[in-house]
């Protein structure tokens, strides 16, 4: 089987964000609503070797609250690697806490390696730590990170701002098809999606699961609460609600089960008593919490 953990199911920032005090991160801090951490995932071909897409600020605290991901001995690791789906902090400075290991093994594609190198400099610090084995991701070209489970990733077309400076378009962000060799079974992992063009959707078309970005509700979700003057489709995120958003995009492609993760901190939909959470559970579709353990 391909086993997933979700160890981390909001957007960057986490849920309630440290300096937002929008409806959704007060009623959480209320207890009105669960707090969640950065997103990230954790997968396996055989429930004892396990590789993170994505490495959070919040990973320490992730590891820790995951049993499968803790040391057997001393200076000892059940993670063998991390595969990148872009650039961005929220996916990437937590590897800067795993450098404590003699070596990590790091998959990602040449954009996103040249701009942890050349842009953000992420790289040249975690190498002053330890060794990093980096290990190019071609999108469109299967890899096999152990016995029985393979990886594909797949481009997402984006018009997102690189923060880090220019680079090519074509491998800056990705998503990942999952695939058990011995049954079949197929997880995809999509954090970070702006539009889902043809190609996305023929990479994720009849998955078993398919775990998609939830950032925001609405398109205008934080343009209405005076928090940014760009949508969610200019930040690079498609929406749930509205025409043309996932909730009515996704019904279409055959997926059995599909879990919305990367939510930011102003959705309505991490309040479980929201009309916003009950349209998405109404529709057949489901919303992460840390700890969502799915096996296919």
């Amino acid at each position: 089987m391909v086993w997933l953990r979700v160890l981390g199911s909001a957007a960057g920032g986490g849920s309630p964000q440290w300096n937002c005090g929008c409806p959704v991160c007060t009623a959480v801090r209320s207890g009105s609503g669960r707090p969640r951490t950065q997103s990230s995932v954790a997968v396996s071909g055989d429930g004892r070797r396990w590789f993170l897409i994505n490495a959070s600020p919040d990973v320490h605290t992730q590891i820790e609250a995951f049993p499968g991901l803790h040391p057997a001995a001393s200076r000892t690791t059940p993670i063998e690697a991390v595969l990148l789906t872009d650039a961005e902090l929220d996916h990437t400075l937590g590897l800067l806490l795993l450098r404590e290991s003699a070596g990590l093994r790091l998959y990602a594609t040449p954009a996103v390696h040249k701009t942890l190198r050349d842009g953000s400099g992420l790289l040249w610090t975690l190498e002053r730590y330890c060794a990093v084995e980096w290990r190019a991701v071609v999108p469109g070209e299967d890899v096999t990170l152990a016995d029985g489970l393979t990886c594909r990733a797949f481009d997402v077309p984006t018009t997102k701002r690189n923060r880090f400076g220019p680079t090519v378009d074509h491998g800056r962000v990705v998503g990942y098809r999952l695939t058990d060799a011995h049954t079949g079974g197929t997880l995809a992992y999509l954090p970070g999606v702006q539009a889902l063009t043809p190609a996305v959707k023929a990479e994720i078309q009849g998955c078993r699961c398919l775990l998609i970005d939830g950032t925001c509700w609405r398109d205008d979700e934080l343009v209405r609460l005076g928090l940014a003057g760009r949508t969610a489709r200019e930040m690079g995120h498609l929406p749930i609600d509205g025409p043309g958003g996932s909730l009515a995009e996704l019904p279409s492609l055959g997926v059995r089960r599909t879990i919305f993760v990367h939510m930011n901190n102003t959705n309505p939909i991490l309040l479980e008593n929201s009309p916003e959470r009950r349209i998405v559970e109404d529709s057949g579709m489901e919303v992460a919490m840390d700890g969502l353990e799915v096996e296919v």
